[in-house]
C-alpha cells in the first residue's frame, strides 16, 4: 500500500468509482419516495460532461413525473395492448447464437425472479406493461436524438445514459435504461413535444430502488475481460 498522500488519494477515489459503477444494476421495483427537480437537474448536468464527436451533444431529455408520467403510461399502455405500434426491432434476425444464449439467460433469471412461469403469457405481458409506468419509478425520462444523425452520434448518447447512471448512483438513486420505449415514438412524441427532427432512443426510469424486492437481487453475469478483449503488445 502506498504511503504517498497523493498516491493515496488517487486509489481511494479510484476505488470509490470502481464502486460505484459495480454497485450500478437496472432496477425495476422503486420506493413510492419522491426526487426533488434539483437533484434531477443535477444528475443531468453531470451527464452532459459527456464527450461527444466535435461535441455537438446530441442528446435531448423530456422528464416527467406526478399526473404528466401517468398520463403518459396510459397511452403507452394503450398503444400497445392496441397492436398498432411497430414491433420491436432491438436485435436483428436471426440473432448470433452467442448473444441468443446470453438474451435466453437473461429472460430465465428476469422472470424467475418474479415468479413468473416461462409459459405464463399474460403475466410476462403484465410485466412488460410496467415499463410504461417506469416501473413505479417517481422519474421517468425520455431520451430522443436527432434522427439526421449517424451511428457515432449515438456512441455518444450512450456514453450520455451512462454518465446518467453513475451520478444518480453515486447519490444513491437507481436508474433501468429501457429501450422499450423507442417503438411507441409518436405517442411520447405528442406528449412531450418533441421536434419532428427527433426520435426517441429509450426511456429511462429513476428513482430510490427497493433493496427488498427480488427482481432488484438477480445478478446478470458478465463476461470476464479475457474473454472479451485481446491485450497486443503487453509482456507476457
Amino acid at each position: 500500500m502506498t504511503t504517498n498522500p497523493r498516491e493515496w488519494a488517487q486509489e481511494a477515489v479510484a476505488q470509490c468509482v470502481a464502486s460505484v459503477v459495480r454497485s450500478r444494476r437496472a432496477v425495476r421495483a422503486f420506493k413510492q419516495k419522491p426526487l426533488e427537480r434539483k437533484l434531477v437537474e443535477e444528475i443531468l448536468s453531470d451527464a452532459a460532461t459527456a464527450p461527444s464527436g466535435a461535441n455537438v451533444q446530441p442528446w435531448r431529455v423530456y422528464v416527467v413525473t406526478g399526473a404528466a408520467k401517468e398520463e403518459l403510461a396510459a397511452a403507452l399502455v394503450a398503444a400497445s395492448r392496441s397492436g398498432t405500434a411497430p414491433a420491436p426491432a432491438h436485435f436483428p434476425e436471426p440473432l448470433p447464437e452467442v448473444f441468443r444464449a446470453r438474451l435466453q439467460d437473461f429472460g430465465a433469471r428476469y422472470y424467475a425472479s418474479l415468479g413468473i412461469e416461462r409459459s405464463d403469457a399474460a403475466a410476462r405481458t403484465r410485466q412488460s406493461e410496467r415499463n410504461f409506468s417506469f416501473f413505479g419509478a417517481p422519474v421517468g425520462l425520455l431520451i430522443s436524438i436527432d434522427r439526421r444523425l449517424k451511428p457515432h452520434s449515438w456512441i455518444d448518447l450512450g456514453l450520455f445514459a451512462q454518465n446518467l447512471m453513475i451520478s444518480a448512483k453515486a447519490r444513491g438513486i437507481d436508474t433501468c435504461p429501457q429501450v422499450s420505449f423507442a417503438p411507441f415514438h409518436d405517442v411520447i412524441a405528442s406528449h412531450v413535444g418533441m421536434s419532428p427532427e427527433e426520435v426517441t432512443a429509450f426511456g429511462m426510469s429513476m428513482g430510490y430502488g427497493d433493496s427488498d424486492a427480488p427482481v432488484n437481487q438477480t445478478a446478470m453475469p458478465r463476461e470476464r475481460v479475457q474473454d472479451f478483449a485481446r491485450m497486443v503488445g503487453f509482456p507476457e
